[in-house]
């Protein structure tokens, strides 16, 4: 498969809004926008509107599993967001994107160009992508042999 072929995940992706929020806001503003638009993740910006954090359905149910007290409306994101975020730039494979997500554990991982997030790709944007190119070389294969 050629290059520009395989790079279409992520310029794929490129071309949808990316959804963030700055680190500085409630989790309950998270929590409402990971809800309205039916997503597990938000890539968090800081005041110079650089990627400084990820927080996902998985750390707020972390934080409510350590403290079900906790004020949603005064917490502030970076109290628990990951801060160490692993990110890829737009020319990376499909193939590269899963071996980062199951060796680290995730399932969302933003695109970055110098350090200004660009897109952000997920589990199931990959698994498509693959079921993709699988059944693209299924059925060349079919048409070889037959």
């Amino acid at each position: 498969m050629n290059a520009d072929k395989e790079n279409s995940l992520t310029s794929g992706l490129l071309k949808r809004e990316v959804i963030s929020i700055n680190e500085n806001k409630p989790l309950y503003n998270a929590i409402k926008i990971l809800t309205k638009n039916n997503i597990g993740a938000l890539p968090v910006l800081n005041s110079n509107n650089k990627l400084c954090g990820i927080i996902t359905e998985r750390d707020i149910l972390h934080q409510l599993s350590k403290d079900i007290g906790i004020n949603l409306k005064k917490s502030l994101i970076n109290s628990i967001m990951t801060s160490k975020v692993i990110t890829i730039t737009r020319n990376i494979n499909s193939e590269v994107i899963m071996d980062l997500m199951t060796k680290h554990k995730i399932r969302h991982i933003p695109i970055v160009d110098k350090k200004a997030l660009i897109g952000i790709v997920s589990i199931g944007d990959v698994v498509k992508r693959l079921l993709e190119k699988f059944n693209l070389e299924n059925q060349h294969l079919k048409s070889w042999l037959y």
